[in-house]
């Protein structure tokens, strides 16, 4: 059984058909990327994973559980967290406490304290700057601190949204760096992401989503070689 099964979704904004039948799996230790344009249904998926917004139809499966209609919060205690896109730290909250933050369903002291070594240890930054206040933080840095504070509730899967958007070339080779190291670590990851050719040459499997429909599906290397991708994603 896949890690995490997703059946024919269907949602609606209003009279908008946004997701028309999406289906996917990832199994444990892939990363998994969606790609497509802008209102392609990208973050709809990955919202509707999570129960942030309802679907018409369809089912959601995650390590054996059926988290079709299960509130967002238990589903994070299940072992799914998702950064959003946009980063959404807490500003006025230091580093250190925006970490303290996503261990918040952690009750073993000793286990947020290896938690928060090893964020620092993907991330020196954040343990530099462990004192200062997130909000003043550059963008790339709060984007490692939502990244951090995800990975503090040690999640099966990780969903990440966009986390290259707005970064400096230097920065976003950065965040892809991090990425694989969180899949060598074991970690699962789905990535919703419009860097395809940096996305796709890191992920196992990809899928294509246009217009709320999966059009095309295979291995990374498979879809950067695909002449459709190339032409809308790659440039090519």
């Amino acid at each position: 059984m896949a890690l995490l099964e997703v059946n024919d979704l269907s949602v609606y904004y209003g009279v908008i058909h946004a997701l028309k039948g999406v289906s996917f799996t990832v199994e444990q230790g892939e990363i998994v990327t969606l790609i497509g344009a802008n209102g392609a249904g990208k973050t709809t998926t990955m919202q509707c994973i999570m129960n942030l917004i309802p679907s018409r139809s369809g089912s959601v499966f995650f390590d054996g559980h059926d988290i079709t209609k299960m509130p967002c919060h238990k589903i994070v205690n299940l072992g799914m967290t998702q950064v959003l896109e946009g980063r959404h730290v807490f500003q006025e909250l230091t580093v250190y406490e925006n970490l303290l933050m996503g261990a918040y369903s952690q009750k073993d002291k000793s286990r947020i304290k290896a938690n928060i070594k090893e964020v620092y240890d993907h991330f020196p930054r954040l343990e530099e700057r462990k004192n200062q206040i997130a909000g003043t933080l550059s963008g790339g840095e709060q984007q490692m601190l939502a990244m951090g504070r995800a990975m503090m509730s040690r999640p099966k899967l990780l969903m990440l949204d966009e986390p290259s958007m707005g970064l400096s070339p230097l920065l976003v080779d950065e965040v892809f760096s991090v990425i694989k190291s969180f899949r060598d670590s074991g970690m699962t990851i789905l990535l919703v992401e419009q860097n395809a050719g940096k996305s796709l040459a890191l992920s196992d499997r990809a899928y294509v989503l246009e217009n709320g429909n999966i059009v095309l599906s295979g291995t990374g290397t498979e879809l950067m070689a695909s002449d459709m991708v190339k032409k809308a994603y790659l440039g090519g």
